[in-house]
């Protein structure tokens, strides 16, 4: 009796053709294909369902890449074939695997899905609000900042992933939040989710009035996604002994010439502020639990997740691009 032929796996990568310079374009990255072989023992091989785009990338591109890697990344993939125990065919996990439609994978990093994921709920969650974007949000109010209830927040870029979700778990937490975002789609969306004030930044008249009139005693803690301006503007604003977590800086990532102050060690010194920039692998070792609250309150309805779905791994450069002018309301995702 013949052996049926293994059909070889075509794997697509779109890869980082040129650091980018200023915004990133078309001709930075590269699509390229290659042929996988089976998986030998201790291997599975993955096939992308969901990949995601994230403001990080943009900024790690510089300091953790070169020209011709794969562009970095994470995504829910599924197991096609397996020579691992760990990790049967259709199992589902989450992996850093990059820009890849296919994976040769020793298993090594991979997570795999919570084994109780609810049915009801779309395995790209995953990558957003029970994920990365999630686990961030959560570890910034309550390591970083130790918000307490009855305490006033600021968020920007708080239609986003991370900022979406950290406005509702600080209002789950007791406490008063105060959202900017760029449109006024998206500050409707900030009020449906319970924001107490949010407003447009890029049509206010002066930024400083708008965050002084949404909170007029001031900021105990501020969860920064954007720097630059912003910050300098926020800053004198913070309340004695307030705490601001520094999770991202998207507004400077693309300078070709890096911005300039105002400084603002005045402000840290004579109101004893806590500033802290932060990572939230820092805290991997609570990822579990943490991912079962974060599941909880989701199914619970306590927390709310939308995610802004571009069809096609073809169109991943077009999704990210996308994500960092601020197209996207909630989680960027892109749909392999």
């Amino acid at each position: 009796m013949r052996m049926m032929q293994r059909i070889m796996v075509r794997a697509k990568a779109w890869t980082l053709r040129s650091h980018f310079v200023s915004f990133p374009k078309d001709s930075d990255f590269e699509l390229k294909e290659e042929e996988l072989p089976a998986p030998n023992d201790g291997e599975v091989l993955l096939e992308a369902v969901f990949l995601s785009v994230d403001p990080y990338m943009r900024p790690y591109s510089r300091v953790k890449m070169k020209e011709g890697d794969v562009m970095i990344g994470t995504q829910v993939a599924k197991v096609l074939e397996s020579k691992n125990p760990q990790f049967p065919v259709g199992c589902h996990v989450i992996g850093n695997c990059g820009w890849r439609t296919h994976t040769l994978s020793d298993g090594a990093g991979l997570m795999p899905m919570l084994s109780d994921w609810p049915q009801d709920q779309p395995l790209s969650l995953a990558l957003g609000t029970i994920g990365m974007p999630g686990l961030t949000a959560l570890y910034g109010l309550e390591e970083v900042c130790a918000i307490r209830p009855g305490e006033s927040l600021l968020v920007n870029a708080a239609a986003g992933a991370v900022g979406s979700t950290v406005g509702q778990i600080a209002k789950i937490k007791g406490c008063r939040v105060v959202g900017s975002a760029g449109s006024d789609a998206k500050v409707s969306y900030l009020k449906e989710l319970g924001f107490d004030e949010a407003f447009n930044y890029k049509t206010v008249g002066s930024l400083q009035e708008a965050l002084q009139k949404a909170s007029p005693d001031g900021y105990d803690c501020y969860f920064e996604n954007v720097g630059g301006e912003f910050s300098s503007v926020a800053m004198p604003l913070m309340k004695p002994f307030g705490r601001i977590a520094v999770c991202g800086s998207i507004s400077m990532y693309n300078d070709t010439t890096p911005q300039t102050g105002p400084y603002i060690h005045s402000h840290m010194i004579f109101k004893q502020l806590k500033m802290e920039g932060f990572i939230s692998s820092r805290w991997q070792h609570k990822n579990e639990a943490s991912l079962r609250r974060l599941l909880a309150w989701v199914q619970e309805g306590r927390l709310r997740c939308r995610e802004h779905v571009t069809e096609g791994f073809q169109n991943m450069p077009a999704a990210f691009m996308g994500m960092l002018r601020g197209e996207n309301t909630g989680k960027a995702i892109v749909r392999a």
